[in-house]
């Protein structure tokens, strides 16, 4: 089969979109298809692919790639590389990695016209959430993550508690957990934080911290990736995922589950999908309904094993190979 996927962010961006489709190109390549990746992000391609990637490709370029094809996969709607279906026709399958719609909700004149043409394509959403935010019938197929770089390393010592991994911004809720840190010691507890990235919120949340009592607490460790990222999370027990907005899945949460970490993370959206049942979630924005939860999984062992007990079902189903043999199903099926 040959198969032209959309994705307007690649790498060497970083993301989950840009995560998702180099592992599914990857993935469809080694099942013996051919992938050629449309994409809006200049760069330089990684050595050993196996697939052709047309960075910013011109009309001619993109309808002669839609005419190669069989099939047209949008990982995320791009109207940038849509238009050229007009005049060439060919099955049409749309993942949608979020939410079509402004951060407040509202809709502009393109996730309107987004919304309108989803009746012409095979909708896949990562998670019940965004399924349920999409205008057409839309199957759900999780999101994978790179299981050749996360899991549990025997030779790290699991001897922190707390970790957080993303972009330090508002909307990741990294303030809460801070908060929360101050709430658990008021209660007689005290736990250690790594935090791991960088962002435009670092010195706000280091005054934070500085201001609640906890800065002893909480170690900034800067943005990591590889194996380094990978040994750093196995040496903690709980990966916290505080988003204050509704997250469409979350990643980190897979990556910290192969690592052998139970994870928190906020309720709303797709996150509970990708927390499954290996961890808890609280309403997001409430700090203190974090340090409830982190209290209970952190003074109770039996419920912290009982939560990492269900990491291996959990990531079956999250697996490159997994996630692309579902997706090769739908393929068929629009082929048919």
């Amino acid at each position: 089969m040959k198969i032209l996927l959309s994705s307007y962010a690649f790498h060497p961006n970083i993301g989950g979109i840009e995560s998702a489709s180099e592992l599914l190109a990857a993935e469809f390549v080694r099942l013996g298809h051919e992938v050629r990746v449309v994409t809006q992000t200049p760069g330089v391609d990684k050595e050993g692919w196996g697939f052709e990637v047309l960075r910013k490709p011109g009309a001619r370029a993109l309808i002669q790639a839609l005419r190669w094809c069989d099939v047209f996969f949008h990982n995320n709607i791009s109207l940038h590389s849509l238009w050229p279906l007009l005049f060439v026709r060919r099955p049409w399958v749309v993942t949608h990695q979020t939410w079509i719609a402004r951060l407040d909700r509202s809709l502009n004149w393109q996730d309107h016209l987004k919304r309108f043409l989803l009746r012409g394509a095979a909708n896949v959403s990562i998670s019940r959430a965004v399924a349920a935010s999409i205008p057409a019938a839309s199957e759900v197929i999780p999101n994978p993550y790179r299981d050749d770089l996360f899991y549990e390393m025997p030779d790290v010592a699991r001897e922190k508690e707390l970790v957080f991994l993303g972009r330090l911004v508002s909307d990741k809720g990294a303030d809460l957990l801070v908060e929360a840190l101050k709430l658990l010691r008021e209660g007689g507890l005290t736990a250690g934080l790594t935090v791991i990235g960088s962002g435009p919120e670092e010195n706000a949340l280091k005054a934070q911290a500085q201001t609640l009592g906890v800065a002893a607490q909480v170690e900034f460790v800067g943005p990591k990736s590889g194996a380094e990222l990978a040994r750093l999370l196995n040496a903690h027990r709980i990966l916290v995922v505080p988003s204050r907005w509704a997250e469409p899945f979350g990643i980190v949460a897979l990556e910290g589950i192969a690592c052998g970490c139970v994870v928190v993370g906020s309720q709303e959206g797709g996150l509970p999908d990708a927390i499954g049942p290996c961890g808890a979630t609280f309403p997001n924005g409430d700090a203190r309904a974090l340090a409830a939860v982190l209290r209970e999984i952190l003074t109770c062992e039996g419920r912290l094993q009982q939560l990492r007990a269900g990491a291996p079902g959990h990531l079956a189903n999250h697996t490159a190979h997994a996630v692309a043999a579902a997706y090769l199903e739908i393929f068929q099926r629009s082929l048919a």
